[in-house]
């Protein structure tokens, strides 16, 4: 894999959310430059009782590889409280994830290209929508916008949370 790539990244947090929302865009501004920026939403907690979480999109070009740009990402959650060992569906301080890398469908050092999870919720859907709407999903060649259209929106509501980056 070589040239520059354009990334979706998902980004979520439910403790200190806007600081370390805003603490991970400033991160990776400074680290990629020019970002797209989706709306931020806020939604309940999935899998465990607990605070409502804020939850965005954001695109980045890079040319890193995917483990180059995992270990950023870690680094950016570890620096901004991130413990790590806890059960998967806790509070988290800071989580991004790779949601595309390009239209690469893959799965390396552990991490699964492009994300299930763009498919599974809402809160990671509707801001991919946003500010990429006729980008296409790798594996069921639709437009993320009508992956939107035909998504339950009822099942996970959110609401639109006002924040300025």
């Amino acid at each position: 894999m070589s040239g520059k790539f354009q990334v979706w990244l998902g980004l979520g947090s439910n403790i200190n959310a806007e600081d370390n929302i805003r603490a991970a865009v400033s991160t990776l501004r400074s680290h990629y430059g020019e970002l797209v920026i989706s709306p931020v939403y806020e939604s309940e907690s999935v899998g465990f009782e607990g605070d409502n979480f804020l939850n965005l999109v954001v695109g980045v070009e890079t040319d890193e590889t995917i483990e180059q740009l995992s270990l950023m990402l870690k680094k950016i959650e570890d620096d901004n409280g991130r413990s790590r060992g806890g059960e998967k569906f806790s509070a988290r301080t800071l989580d991004i994830d790779i949601l595309t890398y390009g239209q690469y469908d893959l799965t390396e050092q552990g991490v699964n290209i492009p994300r299930h999870e763009i498919l599974t919720y809402a809160f990671v859907l509707k801001p991919l929508s946003d500010v990429a709407p006729d980008g296409i999903h790798p594996h069921l060649e639709m437009t993320y916008k009508r992956l939107w259209e035909g998504f339950d929106q009822q099942s996970q509501p959110m609401q639109h949370y006002q924040m300025e980056f």
